[in-house]
C-alpha cells in the first residue's frame, strides 16, 4: 500500500488504540509478560560411569550400579523400517567438536540399547540402565550365544526364555543376537585347523546346528531377531575369523544363511560386522554378498593408543568406509559393539562417536557396558560417562514436535496489551504498558 493512504488512516488507528488500551486498563484480570510460563527442568548430569570392551564371550560385569534417576512415562513408537527399504546413511563426518547436531525434527533417534549380560540379568539391568538415564527407551536388547559347544550354539533350552519375552513385551524393540560360526570358538585355533573347518562347513556338514537355532528362535516367537553372525571376521580373536580362507568364509556364511532361512516363519535379519580398520585382513575381503547380508554393521572401540576419532573415521576401512561401503551395497549400518578403550576416559571419543551416530543414523547401536569399555557398570569413565548421560538422558524414540522461534521480549516491568492483528499491523508492533501505566509510560515493543 502507498505510503499516502497509510498517512491518511493514521487518525482513526489513534482512536482505536486508545479504546483498546483503555479496554485494558480496566479493573479485572490481566496478564504480565513471562508470567505463568514454567520452564523445563534441568536435565542432571551423571558423577560417573564407566565401559569396557569384549575379546570373548561377555562376561557380568562384577558391580551393580545404583541407579538414580526416576523413569519417565515412555512413549511408543514405530518399527524400524524394513531393511530392504531403509535411508542409506551419509557420507560426511561430523563436526570435530561439537556434541551431536538436532536432525530434522520427525525423525526418529536410531535406536539404542546396551550390552550388559549375556544371561536374564542383562534383561534385568536394561530396565536399571533406562532409569539412570532418566527414562530413556532402550528398544535394542544385545545378547551371545556362547561358542564354546554346538549345543549352546544351537540355543541351549531356557538360554533365550528371558530376552524374547523382552522382545514380545514391545513392537518396537529389537532383539540382537550374536551368534559364532564355529565351536571352541575362543580356543585360539590354529589358522590351519580354521581353514579345516570353514571348508568343511562350506561344504554343509553344520548346516543342522543352524536350522535348530532357527528353529528354536521361530518357537520363542521373536523370528525377526536380527543375527550378528561371525563377528569380527577380520581379526584374529576368534575361530570364526575369515583370514586363513577368505572364500571358505563367505560360501560358510552364505550356507548358515541358507540353512536358517529355510526354516517356516523366520524374518531373521543378518548383520555382516567387522571391527573397525583393517586388522588381520581388509573386511571388505570377507564380505559375503548382498544376497546374504541384511545389516552392514562395525565394532567400534577407541582404540589403538593415541588414535584420534579423526583418524578412526579417515583410516582405511574405518568409519568413513563402513557408511560408504554399506551406502554403496543399500544396505542399513549398525554399531553391535562401541565403546571407549586404550584411550581410557575419553569424553571427546563419546561425544564424537554419539554425534557419529545421530548424524548416520543405524538401524541400532549398543554400547559395550562393562569395563574398560562402558559408562554405567564400569566406574573408570566419569568424564565419558557424563557426556553419553547427558546425551542420552529421556530419550525416546520419536523426535519432540519442531519448536518455534521464539517473539520478540516485552520490556521487563509491562505487560503486553491484546490489540486486534488489523491495530498491531498499522503501528508497527504490540503495545506494552509499565506496571506504573499511570505515568503514561507507553512503550511499543
Amino acid at each position: 500500500m502507498a505510503a499516502e493512504q497509510r498517512r491518511r488512516r493514521r487518525w482513526p488507528v489513534y482512536v482505536a488504540v486508545g479504546i483498546a488500551a483503555s479496554s485494558a486498563l480496566l479493573p479485572g484480570a490481566g496478564y504480565a509478560v513471562g508470567a505463568g510460563t514454567e520452564r523445563a527442568p534441568r536435565t542432571s548430569v551423571p558423577a560417573s560411569t564407566r565401559i569396557t570392551k569384549a575379546t570373548g564371550t561377555p562376561s557380568a560385569p562384577s558391580a551393580s550400579p545404583e541407579p538414580s534417576v526416576s523413569p519417565a512415562q515412555l512413549a511408543p513408537s514405530a518399527l524400524p523400517a524394513p531393511l530392504a527399504s531403509s535411508a542409506s546413511p551419509t557420507s560426511s563426518a561430523p563436526p570435530a567438536s561439537s556434541a551431536p547436531k538436532t536432525q530434522s525434527a520427525l525423525a526418529p533417534y536410531p535406536a539404542f540399547g546396551a550390552y550388559l549380560d549375556y544371561g536374564p540379568v542383562g534383561v534385568t539391568r536394561m530396565a536399571l540402565l533406562s532409569r539412570w538415564l532418566g527414562g530413556a527407551q532402550l528398544r535394542v536388547g544385545h545378547t551371545y550365544l556362547p561358542g564354546d559347544r554346538w549345543s549352546n550354539i544351537e540355543g541351549a533350552p531356557r538360554f533365550l526364555d528371558a530376552w524374547a519375552k523382552w522382545r514380545r513385551a514391545r513392537s518396537d524393540r529389537i532383539l540382537v543376537l550374536n551368534v559364532p560360526m564355529l565351536e571352541r570358538n575362543e580356543q585360539r585355533l590354529t589358522d590351519t585347523q580354521v581353514r579345516a573347518l570353514l571348508r568343511r562347513g562350506a561344504a554343509g556338514e553344520f548346516d543342522a546346528h543352524y536350522r535348530r537355532l532357527a528353529q528354536r528362535l521361530v518357537g520363542l516367537r521373536v523370528p525377526d531377531t536380527v543375527i550378528v553372525l561371525g563377528w569380527e571376521m577380520n581379526g584374529i580373536t576368534y575361530s570364526h575369523r575369515c583370514g586363513p580362507d577368505p572364500q571358505s568364509w563367505k560360501a560358510y556364511w552364505n550356507r548358515i544363511v541358507t540353512a536358517m532361512r529355510a526354516v517356516p516363519g523366520q524374518r531373521f535379519r543378518f548383520d555382516f560386522t567387522p571391527s573397525r580398520g583393517r586388522d588381520a585382513v581388509p573386511w571388505t575381503e570377507c564380505y559375503p554378498g548382498d544376497a546374504t547380508v541384511d545389516i552392514i554393521g562395525m565394532d567400534a572401540y577407541d582404540q589403538p593408543r593415541g588414535l584420534s576419532f579423526d583418524q578412526q573415521v579417515a583410516e582405511p576401512y574405518g568409519l568413513q568406509k563402513h557408511v560408504d561401503f554399506a551406502k554403496e551395497h543399500g544396505k542399513p549400518i549398525s554399531y553391535p559393539e562401541w565403546g571407549l578403550f586404550r584411550n581410557g576416559d575419553n569424553a571427546e571419543y563419546m561425544r564424537r562417536m554419539l554425534a557419529w551416530i545421530d548424524q548416520h543414523r543405524p538401524l541400532y547401536n549398543t554400547v559395550t557396558d562393562y569395563c574398560p569399555h562402558g559408562v554405567w557398570q564400569c566406574r573408570r569413565n566419569p568424564k565419558a560417562s557424563a557426556v553419553y548421560r547427558s546425551v542420552l538422558h529421556g530419550r525416546i524414540a520419536t523426535r519432540p514436535a519442531p519448536q518455534l522461534a521464539p517473539g520478540p521480549l516485552s520490556p521487563a516491568n509491562c505487560f503486553p496489551l491484546n490489540l486486534s492483528g488489523w491495530i498491531e499491523h498499522w503501528i508497527g508492533g504490540a503495545l506494552c504498558v509499565r506496571y506504573n501505566w499511570w505515568a503514561r509510560s507507553w512503550l511499543p515493543f
